[in-house]
């Protein structure tokens, strides 16, 4: 198995609107803590809370 590489995995943080319920998907910042607010919602002002991290692997 000469070509045969390994699987990358990479983290990401979800994060939710507590007022309006918009979901966003980024990438996994240093520092992301679970159920900690983040930013403003871009729709509706209210707050982005982290509801999920986790990771996805890549096969190559």
């Amino acid at each position: 198995m000469i070509f045969s590489k390994d699987p990358i995995t990479v983290a990401y943080t979800v994060e939710k609107c507590d007022t309006c319920g918009l979901i966003k998907k980024r990438k996994f910042s240093e520092g992301d803590v679970l159920f900690s607010n983040t930013t403003k919602c871009s729709s509706c002002e209210g707050m982005l809370i982290i509801e999920k991290i986790f990771g996805e692997t890549i096969e190559q």
